[in-house]
């Protein structure tokens, strides 16, 4: 079979000791893979390149379409990009997949029997990166949810779970708070899932559900979240399943893939020999299954089974009574290539079949239709006194022959008509102007101009809309 060419960054700090145990590891165990390398973090950061990447390494990518990444360094300050998101948002890598194994009693955890999938989607939500300074004392952050987004994760995960023999997937939203943004989430979630009818389905408030996940993770089994509470909660369930550490991480694109270990560069442990590549590996283990390589991927997952089996052990793992040997980065390769073909005696063996091609973008296009009829228009007004009646008689008097002021909020609560005095405003008041029949966009245009007339500084707007009758917006607190 001919080799699979796949792109390789050694990283920084730790990151190239751990990477060439792990390719040492793959070639040990018959990977059949062509390496080209590229440059990637700190010293292309420090050349000036704010997004820690050159831009000829896009080529290497966009040609094999895999690519195995080391820990980077990001320097601290401003001006330098995520190389993680980057890379994500630019290829389109919309799933982000952290199996969190434990492997008891080889390494110490409180949930021995944990074997828990997070699935977290990988481009929008809160990581869509829109940030806004409206006034001198508030910021804002965009909190992006489509339908094709989320229709492309939840198919994911159910087609995960089809193909990994798991049986049940967990959806975690705030849709009882966030009732649009989540609330869209969830919606879809239970559409997508009514097509898998042998998975077992179910959703939890996010807040409850990462309790309960931390407490009794064995009533999960793939869990599929918006992208800053499986960003959050996968480490959470790496740490309690032993370590960060252990846990591989693989980034799925319709069109390419990212492979790597969740943890960082660890600048403090370079040079030393001492890294656990095991994070490193087990990513790479991801990736052969990705590149149809099964074969290899079980033969290497199972030889890094029996050597943990064996209490061949790096120091971060390592505890008296239970290790066998101490042993630094090259030795663990070595111990794991020396296993090739062993499998384990207590812990569950790796069994891998070949990954069919992606098919969710295919089914996740769909672009509602439907009627949008303008309402209104919430004006974001910098207001730095605290008489708030004062600023809605100024607003009063501004109204156009449909559009009335109707409420005025400070941070999402109401102060205005009827507020209470013990609600704390900030300098930014969100003044909601509206009509009872929709309304053209000219007459948003003709309030702006009175508001900016009177002097008033407003420093956004959002035009209220519903859709197919029904308000695509959400209410104040207390309105």
């Amino acid at each position: 079979m001919a080799n699979v060419p796949i792109t390789v960054a050694h990283g920084d700090g730790i990151g190239p000791e751990i990477m060439a145990a792990t390719l040492e590891i793959l070639k040990g165990g018959g990977a059949r893979i062509d390496i080209e390398e590229i440059e990637i973090g700190e010293k292309v950061y420090l050349r000036g390149i704010s997004a820690g990447i050159e831009p000829a390494a896009w080529e290497s990518l966009r040609r094999t379409k895999v690519f195995l990444k080391a820990p980077i360094t990001t320097p601290q300050g401003g001006g330098f990009k995520s190389l993680n998101v980057t890379t994500r948002k630019t290829l389109g890598l919309y799933a982000n997949v952290r199996p969190c194994v434990s492997y008891h009693p080889f390494v110490r955890t409180k949930h021995p029997v944990m074997d828990v999938v997070i699935v977290r989607e990988n481009e929008e939500d809160l990581y869509a990166g829109m940030e806004y300074q409206l006034s001198p004392g508030v910021m804002q952050s965009l909190k992006i949810i489509s339908r094709p987004g989320t229709e492309k994760i939840v198919r994911y995960a159910f087609d995960y779970a089809i193909r990994n023999n798991r049986k049940k997937v967990t959806c975690f939203t705030k849709d009882n708070i966030m009732k649009m943004s989540d609330g869209l989430f969830h919606k879809i979630f239970d559409e997508i899932g009514a097509e898998y009818p042998s998975i077992e389905k179910e959703h939890w408030i996010v807040d409850i559900g990462a309790a309960k996940l931390a407490d009794t993770p064995e009533a999960f089994d793939v869990v599929v979240m918006p992208n800053l509470y499986g960003d959050i909660l996968s480490d959470v369930a790496a740490q309690i399943a032993g370590s960060v550490g252990l846990a591989g991480s693989a980034n799925i694109g319709t069109g390419a893939a990212m492979f790597e270990a969740i943890h960082g560069s660890a600048p403090r442990r370079a040079g030393q020999n001492l890294a656990n590549p095991s994070g490193l590996l087990l990513g790479a283990v991801m990736m052969l299954v990705h590149i149809d390589q099964p074969d290899v991927a079980e033969r290497v997952h199972n030889a890094w089974l029996r050597t943990m089996e064996d209490g061949i052990h790096t120091y971060d793992i390592f505890r008296e009574g239970v290790s066998k040997q101490k042993v630094g980065t090259k030795e663990f390769a070595a111990a794991v290539v020396a296993r090739m073909g062993q499998r384990p005696e207590q812990l569950k063996a790796a069994s891998y079949a070949s990954a069919p091609k992606q098919t969710a973008a295919a089914a996740a296009q769909s672009r509602p239709g439907g009627t949008r009829t303008l309402h209104g228009v919430d004006v974001y007004i910098v207001w730095p006194g605290a008489d708030t009646a004062a600023l809605a008689s100024k607003l009063g008097a501004m109204t156009t022959s449909n559009l009335k002021l109707t409420m005025m909020d400070n941070r999402g609560t109401k102060v205005w008509p009827g507020g209470a005095p013990e609600t704390f405003c900030s300098d930014l008041y969100r003044c909601r102007f509206l009509s009872q029949a929709g309304i053209a966009a000219g007459e948003v245009v003709e309030l702006l101009g009175k508001i900016a007339g009177a002097g008033l500084d407003f420093s956004k707007t959002e035009n209220l809309h519903n859709y197919d009758g029904q308000r695509g917006y959400t209410l104040a607190q207390g309105e």
